[in-house]
């Protein structure tokens, strides 16, 4: 069961696409963070979903939020994916253990061997303020971040 809402995001530390070691811990205090989990680098449907989070980078950035996506790939496929795909985000490889912060967010598809389409926002206190999954197979669609962004990120005035 994935993580609710309201609650303190689980620290990882996990590499990146470059191999360098990145922590949610180090945006504590510093800026919110939406960690996209998605099933496999290379797919269809995920890359559909990066390259329209790619596109729309802009709504993120002018936010000051930090766009984290994780998949069980290894760092190198998320690199080659990264290049040919031109993101220009943090893509993680939650490869050894196998899946090991999907298990911890409740979204690791134990039949699959790979994580749900999970989204999660966190604020820069850490905590879990919103979260959408999608069923298998089924896309994200970018008004559910721009709806999350507005709504949960944005301070009221």
């Amino acid at each position: 069961m994935a993580l609710e809402n309201d609650t303190q995001a689980p620290d990882f530390d996990l590499a990146n696409q470059f191999g360098e070691h990145v922590r949610l811990s180090d945006y504590r205090g510093v800026r919110p963070v939406v960690l996209v989990f998605f099933p496999l680098a290379f797919s269809s449907n995920c890359t559909g979903e990066l390259c329209d989070l790619r596109d729309n980078i802009a709504m993120f950035r002018s936010q000051g939020v930090e766009l984290i996506g994780i998949s069980v790939d290894s760092k190198a496929a998320l690199r080659a994916w990264a290049e040919q795909e031109g993101y220009d985000f943090t893509l993680l490889a939650d490869f050894w253990p196998h899946g090991a912060v999907a298990r911890e967010y409740g979204v690791f598809l134990e039949n699959k061997g790979f994580a749900n389409r999970a989204t999660f926002v966190i604020d820069a206190g850490g905590v879990i303020r919103a979260s959408f999954i999608t069923a298998p197979g089924e896309p994200r669609s970018i008004d559910e971040y721009r709806t999350v962004l507005d709504e949960v990120l944005t301070p009221a005035v």
